[in-house]
């Protein structure tokens, strides 16, 4: 943005050793204002959970579809998934999302 007004300054209303001038401090000032962007949106990011991926779905609930001992079927968000469970687990269990391995969700029992 920077850079785009020391252009427009240059070009429409400064004569010509000062648009040097100002095209080149506006190159300048356009590199730290897009290191600056850069870093404040890592953070932003490191701040924020995951909402979609593999990420999204540990720590979430899932219900048993078909029991679990030690594979079973569950689902999550209406789409059945293959899970294994680390205890037995029955139809209608809720089962907490530990892991996801693949196509295979890791599960626990939810007491």
């Amino acid at each position: 943005m920077v850079l785009l007004l020391a252009i427009l300054l240059a070009t429409l209303v400064l004569a010509s050793p000062w648009s040097i001038v100002v095209l080149v401090v506006g190159a300048i000032l356009e590199f730290f204002e897009i290191r600056f962007l850069l870093a404040w949106s890592r953070r932003l990011d490191r701040k924020t959970k995951p909402s979609t991926g593999q990420e999204a779905m540990i720590g979430r609930t899932a219900e048993v579809v078909e029991p679990c001992s030690p594979r079973g079927t569950v689902r999550y968000a209406g789409e059945l998934w293959e899970a294994e469970a680390d205890g037995v687990t029955r139809a209608g269990d809720a089962v907490r999302i530990d892991a996801v391995d693949g196509l295979l969700l890791r599960v626990s029992v939810r007491r």
